[in-house]
């Protein structure tokens, strides 16, 4: 078999690849769901906010009546860790073309109690049924082609354990974004990239919840380093993605006290602006 044919026959595919198997939940009880998050999408050994939105936003489908996230908010209490969580989920309003609802994921301290590490509010409703009326003035990211964009494999071998994610996806950097990796950060807060999980499942409405999160922070290129934990993160989609990578596009415009926005802009391969994002991360200054 071709190289290319065999590549291709080896794609995973939407509902069964690790994406799905790892943010997959299993229902307890009417609104409570348990799963084992999985250390293969952790930043430093924190989860990553955007598998975690994922994860909720599975329970949430499963909930509520409809299918599709349209809006979901989060805000992120406590570092989520590897292992057993509990999602509890409450029906808020069902409507005919919306319902909303809320929920929470917990693990347990030490001493057995329960922690609360996220709390999300969110509005499904069905983006098949959408009107095509789409009325965009904004222009898609200018990206250099793939090929000559760079991924983490490009760079030094990383610190081991300390980007388990980067692994699990398709990562091609914009150079024009790569300063901070060369020790010549450009001040501008931009990071864009292609963007596409690793074993090639093509990208559906809860995978653009992991898309806004799962680049390296714009900190990097306004000259910080670090981590930056999410403190509130906020996702509209906008209508169900076409096959094929995705552009990303983040920038910051305000870092002040300690804390800055990240908007982000999702680009599927037929230049629809599929979701977007705005969340307010913490940054250590000095």
């Amino acid at each position: 078999m071709p190289e290319a044919a065999s590549a291709a026959a080896e794609r995973a595919v939407i509902g069964d690849s690790e994406f799905d198997r790892d943010t997959a939940v299993t229902r307890r009880e009417p609104g409570v769901y348990d799963i084992d998050l999985s250390a293969g999408w952790t930043i430093i050994n924190a989860v990553n906010g955007g598998y975690l939105l994922a994860v909720l936003g599975r329970a949430l489908a499963d909930a509520l009546p409809h299918a599709d996230p349209f809006t979901i908010s989060a805000h992120y209490l406590t570092a989520s860790q590897p292992g057993p969580a509990v999602v509890r989920t409450d029906v808020v309003r069902t409507g005919r073309t919306l319902s909303t609802g809320q929920a929470s994921l917990f693990q347990y301290a030490e001493d057995g109690t329960e922690v609360e590490r996220i709390r999300v509010l969110a509005s499904y409703g069905d983006l098949d049924a959408l009107p095509d009326d789409v009325r965009t003035t904004a222009k898609p990211p200018a990206i250099p082609p793939m090929e000559q964009c760079f991924g983490p494999e490009d760079g030094p071998a990383p610190v081991p354990g300390s980007s388990a994610i980067t692994d699990r996806l398709m990562l091609k950097l914009d150079p024009a974004t790569l300063g901070w990796a060369l020790g010549q950060p450009s001040g501008k807060g931009e990071m864009r990239a292609w963007f596409g999980l690793a074993d090639g499942r093509d990208p559906d409405p809860l995978s653009l919840l992991l898309a806004v999160d799962a680049l390296p922070p714009t900190a990097f290129e306004i000259g910080l380093s670090g981590w930056v934990p999410t403190v509130e993160l906020t996702v509209h989609v906008r209508c169900r993605p076409a096959p094929g990578p995705l552009r990303v596009s983040i920038t910051t415009r305000n870092l002040a006290g300690g804390f800055l926005e990240e908007d982000a802009e999702v680009w599927d391969s037929a230049d629809r602006l599929v979701a977007q994002s705005r969340q307010l991360a913490r940054v250590r200054l000095g």
